[in-house]
């Protein structure tokens, strides 16, 4: 055989060896399209187990043949069953695997692709509709680049879609203006049925109820006969909304139940569980890929290198790392599962605990600002009526009964606000006060507040003092006289033809303080032995077999609670038929010369030389003559005006120095009055004078440019106090 021919025979065996491995990757090649499609046809038939299996195979066949385009189209379909199935970390996660290979191939199409996939995640999800839309646009820009028509109207009705989600219709109609007439002439079923989904969309929300419902009805028509059920799903949500948004809520239902019905069949949990399950696969599929080409680079290394044992030996232990490597991931990726599983159960548990009691805080909220509004409306005009009594009738100031009515009152606002703001005192938000008082007075005004009862139930009531107890102490009065108030009102409850005494003994004293034993004893009744431990307790009434004593089962309660925050505790000793006796041990400071400071400040002198002209913008016409009385016995003017609209009238017409301002008034309230009033550019100080609790408003108070608030029922020597404060600061300031 003569050279030549030998030469012309290796070529003819080289170009046949050539052409087989041509065949072979184009054999490969089909085999992944033949995949790739079948995994559209089982996602077109909401078969998204099956497809994700099709779109895993392709993958593994695309890294066989390691072309980064069918790497990318791999990544990109299982992005999409994902998405279908509502897993949008993984969908994004795979579309990004897919940009990444899309990046290497550098092929438009696949570009157009992705970033419309990643549009439909971000917009479907909800998860952030905007970034969706700038997908899409990208998605937009490369279908142009490449001409395609079909990609472009579908680019285009997704951005539309997304446009109409949030409400922004003017920009989706310009869009769906460019494409409708062509769609609906020539597009094919799907782009015409979801032409009519979207034109119904928009009808529906320009008030077109009728044509709306037409668009729907084809959209649902072409759906049905198209088994195009992934969008048949849109198309009853659609309805659903619909119907709800033109008050029909039994057509609402009924498409809601067939939205409901088709899901359970699309998403079943068997099909989820089996999603779950490839996705494992192809995690782990991912890896073995890798580490298949680990072996291939070792492998090649170790043939150039076949006398270095060090290089074969380095092989294997990687080979081992790697394999226990990936045992342990799969290992991991199990207890993940079962962890996040049994963390999903325990948080959504958690969400209903949060809900439910955000949603008993809120109306206790609710209760407690309604209720304290209320009370404390007509306790100003009692306790405003009662000092006018008491000005007008200089014959009455030294009345036990007036000045009772007055303690009375009071009292009535603290324990009010302390029994509907109960929370307060148990989160330790309420604060004691250190006011100067007498204790023999403060205790000698609750014996006159409830003598009556005593009378009533023919009681001897007796106070005992120890003589030792300085004349001027330093503490929280207040607080004093609702724990003693309460169980005064308690022993005469329950004692009838008996004695009840209130007793103060000077226990010890340490550098200043001055501890008290304060004790309320009462031969009535008592109180068994199985019932001791839990009267303190809310809403607790003991049972009386005899007679029904009537109340709100709190007064033991708050007692306890305002015991505490002196640093105390109650106790009790009870015996049934016998008595009971209640003690608890306070200590208040005596300072002398603390005292007398505190004195002098409390004793000034609030008369002015100026005649301040007051606007009293209120509507109760009790609250109107209380402050008008108040007003006037400073010697300041005032004029009165029922509602807002009259205030701003009243600016326009006369000069005033200041405004006192009522927050809850018919036709327009305090706050947008006073918003009136700023933006007219009146400066003059804007006081509020409201029932509600001043950590409720003071927010918007000041966002409005009103100047302070004044809770009513007030001290009229506060309230004069501010007006002339607040006038100098104005003065000053102009």
């Amino acid at each position: 055989m003569t050279k030549t021919k030998l030469f012309g025979l290796l070529i003819a065996f080289l170009f046949c060896f050539t052409n087989a491995l041509a065949q072979e990757y184009k054999a490969e090649k089909a085999e992944i399209e033949r995949l790739l499609n079948q995994t559209v046809a089982e996602f077109n038939d909401a078969q998204f187990d099956k497809a994700l299996e099709s779109s895993k195979q392709a993958l593994i066949n695309s890294f066989a043949i390691n072309d980064d385009s069918y790497i990318a189209q791999s990544y990109n379909t299982i992005g999409v069953i994902y998405n279908e199935c509502s897993d949008s970390k993984k969908a994004i996660g795979f579309y990004e695997k897919a940009l990444s290979y899309a990046k290497k191939a550098n092929k438009d199409k696949l570009y157009n692709w992705i970033y419309g996939n990643l549009g439909s995640v971000y917009y479907y999800n909800q998860l952030d509709v905007p970034k969706g839309i700038n997908y899409y646009k990208k998605a937009l820009y490369y279908a142009v680049k490449i001409k395609d028509t079909t990609e472009i109207n579908y680019t285009k009705m997704n951005i539309v879609s997304a446009y109409f989600a949030i409400d922004k219709f003017d920009e989706g109609t310009m869009y769906l203006n460019e494409i409708k007439d062509n769609i609906l002439k020539h597009g094919n079923e799907e782009t015409k049925m979801r032409m009519n989904s979207l034109l119904g969309i928009y009808t529906t929300n320009h008030n077109k109820k009728a044509e709306a419902e037409a668009y729907y009805a084809k959209a649902q028509k072409i759906a049905e006969e198209n088994h195009f059920n992934s969008y048949l799903i849109s198309i009853y949500e659609n309805l659903t909304r619909h119907y709800k948004y033109y008050n029909e809520p039994e057509k609402a239902q009924l498409y809601k139940v067939k939205l409901d019905s088709l899901s359970k069949v699309l998403y079943s949990e068997e099909k989820l569980n089996n999603i779950q399950k490839a996705a494992i696969q192809i995690e782990l599929d991912e890896y073995k890929m890798q580490l298949e080409r680990v072996e291939q680079a070792n492998s090649s290394h170790q043939k150039s290198l076949k006398e270095s044992k060090l290089i074969v030996i380095l092989f294997i232990v990687i080979l081992i790392i790697l394999l226990l490597f990936l045992l342990t991931l799969y290992k991991s990726i199990k207890l993940r599962e079962q962890a996040n599983a049994e963390l999903k159960k325990a948080n959504e548990e958690l969400v209903i605990a949060k809900e439910k009691a955000e949603e008993a805080s809120q109306l206790k909220s609710q209760f407690v600002s309604t209720i304290t509004h209320e009370l404390r409306t007509p306790l100003y005009g009692v306790v405003g009526i009662t000092n006018i009594i008491m000005d007008e009738h200089k014959e009455l100031g030294n009345s036990p009964h007036l000045k009772s009515l007055k303690f009375s009152a009071k009292y009535l606002l603290a324990l009010v606000n302390d029994i509907l703001q109960i929370n307060k005192i148990e989160e330790k938000r309420i604060v004691l006060e250190n006011l100067i008082f007498n204790l023999t007075d403060e205790i000698t005004l609750i014996k006159n507040s409830v003598e009556y009862i005593a009378d009533k139930n023919n009681d001897k009531f007796t106070i005992e003092i120890d003589t030792a107890i300085p004349e001027f102490l330093i503490g929280d009065k207040l607080r004093l006289s609702q724990i003693i108030m309460n169980l005064v009102s308690n022993a005469l409850k329950f004692t009838k033809n008996g004695e009840v005494t209130i007793s103060a003994d000077l226990k010890r004293v340490e550098n200043k303080m001055n501890y008290i034993e304060f004790k309320v004893k009462d031969t009535g009744i008592g109180i068994a032995k199985e019932h001791q431990e839990k009267i303190f307790d809310k809403f607790v009434q003991i049972e009386r077999k005899e007679e029904d004593y009537q109340g709100t089962g709190l007064g033991l309660s708050i007692v306890a609670r305002l015991v505490e925050l002196f640093d105390s505790e109650i106790h009790l000793e009870s015996e049934e038929n016998v008595g009971t006796t209640f003690s608890f041990i306070i200590g208040f400071e005596f300072d002398e010369a603390k005292s007398i400071e505190i004195i002098n400040n409390i004793e000034v002198d609030l008369s002015t030389s100026h005649l301040y002209n007051i606007l009293v913008v209120e509507d109760n016409k009790i609250n109107q003559v209380v402050t008008k009385k108040i007003i006037q016995s400073s010697n300041m003017s005032c004029t009165i005006v029922d509602d807002g609209y009259a205030a701003l009238v009243a600016l326009e017409r006369e000069s005033f120095d200041l405004i006192l301002m009522d927050i809850n008034m018919p036709l327009i309230n305090g706050f947008e009055t006073t918003r009136k009033i700023r933006e007219k550019g009146i400066t003059i100080p804007v006081i509020a004078l409201t029932a509600f609790d001043k950590e409720e408003v003071t927010e918007e108070a000041i966002s409005v440019g009103m100047n302070d608030i004044m809770v009513k029922p007030f001290e009229p020597s506060k309230l004069f106090q501010v007006i002339s404060n607040q006038i100098k600061q104005n003065e000053n300031a102009g």
